[in-house]
């Protein structure tokens, strides 16, 4: 959809993702902002320090969002809340597996690429079905991992308020615009 939809989506996902972590049980490694060591390293270029993921701060980990995650599930191409639900399964979970999770989700081939088959099926679908289907397929996945019992809860919790928000999001933009109301305020305009 709109460019919009990221920069609202991105003080949800961060509000999931927390601060700094080091939290040896999780195979992120070092995190802040959602963002692992290993992320960083690749943004970078070059092996990132601890202290440099420490460091990080909301302003320099949002490129980063954008571009690793956000652009990589074309979420400008998406119904507002399905891009945001996409989007904060690809930081939890990979880009190509969230994307994976949408295209069965769909019933289309699962290859991880969002191209125009997903596109064009995305369009064919009911923007709220569709993120009902793709939380309880994360929910499926999530439960699959030897790290569920450890991390299960805080996740189950973060998919759905994920859901929740997502679906506000999709009756939000799915709302028909009323020409004798102010889209700013919603009061009535005199005729």
């Amino acid at each position: 959809m709109t460019a919009t939809t990221f920069e609202r989506a991105m003080p949800l996902v961060l509000a999931h993702e927390g601060g700094w972590s080091g939290d040896p049980a999780d195979p992120g490694g070092a995190t802040n902002l959602g963002v692992t060591i290993g992320t960083l390293s690749l943004w970078l270029g070059r092996p990132a320090t601890k202290a440099e993921v420490k460091a990080l701060t909301v302003a320099t980990v949002a490129p980063i969002y954008r571009q690793r995650f956000w652009d990589k599930i074309q979420g400008d191409a998406l119904p507002a809340g399905l891009g945001y639900a996409l989007f904060d399964f690809a930081v939890n979970g990979g880009s190509k597996r969230a994307v994976i999770g949408l295209q069965r989700a769909l019933g289309v081939g699962d290859d991880g690429k969002l191209g125009r088959i997903t596109l064009a099926a995305v369009a064919e679908r009911d923007t709220k079905a569709l993120i009902d289907a793709l939380c309880d397929g994360r929910l499926v996945f999530l439960r699959a991992l030897s790290t569920w019992p450890r991390f299960g809860r805080g996740w189950a919790r973060r998919v759905e308020e994920v859901r929740k928000a997502a679906l506000a999001m999709a009756t939000e933009t799915a709302a028909p615009v009323d020409p004798a109301k102010c889209p700013t305020c919603g009061k009535l305009i005199a005729a």
